[in-house]
């Protein structure tokens, strides 16, 4: 029987747990060519605590194949059902936002599409492609999702020319079925095997907050080393809605630094490690 975590009643989040809101001129200049281009973004859809941040300074992280997903997970507030059609003119509006907003690292993902065959990678590729002919000096990082062992659609999506290729894990072994109902552990982690025996530099995130132990979270660096895990993000998890998992404990900005040094320790080349660190969180910096 699955073990759940013991939740801490209902709190105000810590000090170190908030954020500016978001202004400036380069926000207002995102928030144009993101809506005026009819684009949608992780920023938004995933209630970003750093979207202030990271608008301000020009950036935005692309989310593809439209907003909602086809999976439920617990943790994310992503909308789920059976998702539209997906629009094949996407490609070339996120590579000319992209020349617009001027960016030299773009960080582009997307929702879970397992009704379709490929796993939406031809979109996939069409857009790195895309981006890529848009501006030849933009470097870009790619968070895909799971593929569900459809392997060919693995290659398709990482062939594309983009430098870094992210995966999250999201999740400690104990706590897979609670957190991503629809995923598997060991097929996650082949699939960062793979993309790194492609010879991608190869990225993953987790969260904590969710009732996982230390000892849990050195297991998941173990692992994820193990099958050529490259570059690690560890950020708090904060529910997104009354209906998502609730927080099991706010982890302590001393508990993330020591995070950090365990994982260079095992051997992760970059460790981005705090609590409002999320997977594209200081992305130009993992190019290395």
């Amino acid at each position: 029987m699955l073990e759940l975590p013991v939740v801490e009643p209902r709190r105000k989040k810590p000090d170190w747990l908030r954020v500016k809101l978001p202004t400036g001129d380069n926000y207002k200049m995102v928030r144009e060519i993101v809506d005026g281009h009819k684009l949608h973004t992780i920023c938004q859809s995933g209630n970003c605590p750093n979207m202030g941040e990271c608008w301000g300074a020009g950036t935005a992280t692309f989310m593809i194949l439209g907003n909602t997903c086809t999976r439920s997970c617990s943790f994310c507030a992503v909308k789920t059902r059976r998702p539209s059609e997906y629009d094949e003119d996407e490609p070339r509006r996120v590579a000319e936002a992209i020349r617009l907003m001027g960016v030299r690292h773009a960080v582009i993902t997307s929702v879970n599409r397992d009704e379709l065959k490929d796993r939406g990678a031809e979109i996939w590729y069409q857009t790195v492609r895309s981006v890529k002919e848009e501006s030849p000096s933009t470097t870009i990082e790619t968070l895909i999702p799971d593929v569900k062992g459809t392997w060919d659609a693995l290659e398709r999506m990482i062939s594309a020319g983009q430098e870094v290729v992210s995966h999250n894990m999201e999740t400690v072994q104990r706590l897979y079925r609670l957190v991503r109902p629809q995923a598997r552990y060991e097929r996650s982690l082949e699939q960062i095997r793979r993309t790194r025996d492609y010879g991608k530099r190869t990225k993953s995130g987790i969260m904590v907050g969710l009732g996982e132990t230390p000892e849990e979270v050195h297991a998941i660096m173990d692992d994820l080393v193990d099958h050529g895990c490259e570059i690690l993000t560890i950020g708090q998890y904060l529910q997104p809605t009354k209906m998502h998992l609730d927080v099991a404990a706010f982890i302590h900005p001393d508990q993330f630094a020591e995070y950090r040094e365990v994982g260079l320790a095992k051997g992760f080349l970059y460790v981005e490690s705090g609590p409002l660190v999320r997977s594209s969180y200081h992305a130009e910096r993992h190019l290395l």
